[in-house]
């Protein structure tokens, strides 16, 4: 069998979606058919209905009938009974003089009268007795064994008929015979059946008027949506600051392109910081390599002094250790995005792990004669992850110490033993402009590049500790203004 092959540039799933329906043919087909399962049951109430209520009016004139032929009946044989309609007209004073012109001789057929009523009188065993001078040769067709009474539809000769069967019974319950009446029914079998025919033969075509205008309409309905479609498929990583106009109308189609438009927003942020990251690690990196190249290209020109080789060693080895730490930080950085990060949580003396965090940083501390504090309990649980919470101070005690100038000083202080614990670690470095302030998380991002190389810094530190932070529910906020120092706060969650 030929395997089935798209054109170059198609979209995959494309060959699939060519023998699938649109969403309005689905839309009207979907609706054609729930309404089609409605209407052929209405149409069927609405038949047996008219049906039911024709046919009560002649059950209700051939119980009447009945009635007064048993009550005007003698007690007597039912061989004796009498059907002769001369009386029956004078018994009921219903029929006019003139009808008894109209009546058939034993020798004719039941003539088609609609006014007329055909009685018949049959014993247990079946055998006619009597019958109305009206049935002519014909008879009422009879069902033997019938205790109750019934109504059929039935034929006598070819008049179709409404008849009626009752069981005759003695003093003492036991079926002596059936009497049977029909009254004829051809104008309301006509119409019954021109009514069938009349809601047979509208059916399809409703049902077809119904999936056009269906189509239509949601052809109609769904073309704001086609315009979403289009609107969408111009969009690129070239023009992502594109977006989809907004329809007049506050309705769901509204509430879908406003979510697109966010996730579009959400997108090109994503790409924006990606590029920017690309961008920076690659300049973060260029420039360890740029000076251990150049530091090597000067050594192997001409001989020198051992000392010289010593010191330019010291010096690669150092930026080394930088580009390892940058390395490391982004790979932490990269692990977190992929949600490869898991806190491991467990009871902490948070008060223990910044004292043993200042202990490890009071050498660098020492060579800026920059001395920090600690002022809190002597003991103080909570729930976090040790490595974690040690890298978090580390990286703030770090940058307080970068930018805080000689001979100045650190203050930790923790407090909140009542309520959420506090923690604030505050130096009197440079500060940072307000307007800064709310992207100092973001990664590589340095309030003054001019002094980046100088402090040694990579921008990776608070976006570390952000990240490190939120994944132990722990809340990082800094408030700091130029020349006036910076304040770090960790509100930690309550135990």
């Amino acid at each position: 069998m030929k395997k089935k092959t798209r054109p170059a540039g198609e979209p995959a799933g494309s060959v699939q979606e060519k023998h699938s329906l649109s969403l309005r043919s689905r839309i009207a087909l979907y609706y054609t058919i729930a309404t089609a399962l409605l209407l052929a049951l209405v149409f069927t109430l609405v038949f047996f209905t008219v049906e039911r209520v024709v046919y009560s009016h002649f059950d209700d004139e051939l119980d009447r009938e009945v009635s007064e032929i048993i009550e005007e009946q003698p007690r007597r044989a039912l061989d004796s009974w009498n059907f002769d309609h001369s009386d029956d007209d004078s018994r009921k004073g219903e029929r006019d003089d003139h009808d008894h012109d109209h009546r058939k001789t034993d020798g004719e057929k039941v003539r088609d009268d609609d006014d007329e009523e055909f009685i018949q009188l049959v014993g247990r065993d079946g055998k006619i007795i009597a019958r109305s001078a009206n049935l002519a040769g014909d008879t009422l067709p009879f069902q033997a064994g019938r205790k109750e009474k019934s109504y059929r539809l039935a034929e006598a000769g070819r008049l179709a008929v409404r008849q009626i069967q009752v069981p005759l019974t003695d003093p003492e319950g036991r079926v002596e015979g059936y009497l049977l009446a029909a009254v004829p029914v051809r104008d309301a079998v006509t119409i019954l059946g021109d009514l069938k025919q009349v809601l047979l033969a509208s059916y399809p075509a409703i049902i077809l008027i119904l999936f056009t205008l269906t189509r239509v309409i949601a052809g109609r309905s769904i073309r704001p949506v086609e315009e979403v479609i289009a609107a969408a498929e111009k969009i690129t990583r070239e023009n992502l600051d594109s977006r989809i106009p907004l329809p007049r109308n506050h309705d769901e189609l509204r509430r879908l392109s406003v979510t697109i438009n966010s996730l579009l927003e959400r997108l090109q942020d994503a790409f924006q910081r990606e590029k920017q990251f690309t961008s920076d690690a690659s300049h973060e990196l260029k420039t360890p390599l740029a000076s251990l190249r150049g530091t090597l290209e000067v050594l192997v020109r001409k001989p020198r002094e051992r000392e010289h080789y010593e010191e330019r060693i010291l010096f690669c080895l150092k930026e080394l250790d930088r580009m390892t730490r940058l390395i490391d930080q982004l790979l932490m950085l990269a692990r977190h995005e992929s949600r490869g990060m898991t806190p491991c949580m467990e009871p902490v003396d948070l008060a223990l792990h910044i004292r043993e965090t200042i202990d490890r940083m009071q050498s660098g501390a020492g060579r800026k004669n920059i001395p920090i504090s600690f002022h809190g309990p002597q003991s103080c649980m909570v729930s976090a992850d040790p490595a974690m919470l040690d890298m978090i101070f580390e990286n703030i005690l770090s940058n307080a110490l970068k930018y805080s100038p000689p001979d100045s000083s650190v203050a930790v202080t923790l407090s909140g033993s009542s309520g959420p614990l506090l923690c604030t670690i505050a130096d009197n470095g440079m500060g940072i402009p307000e307007e800064k302030l709310s992207r100092i998380f973001e990664r590589f991002y340095r309030v003054d590049e001019s002094r980046s190389s100088g402090t040694g810094g990579s921008g990776l530190g608070l976006a570390i500790v952000k990240k490190l932070a939120d994944l132990q529910h722990i809340t990082v906020s800094v408030k700091s203004r130029p020349d006036s120092g910076t304040t770090v706060e960790l509100r930690f969650p309550g135990t």
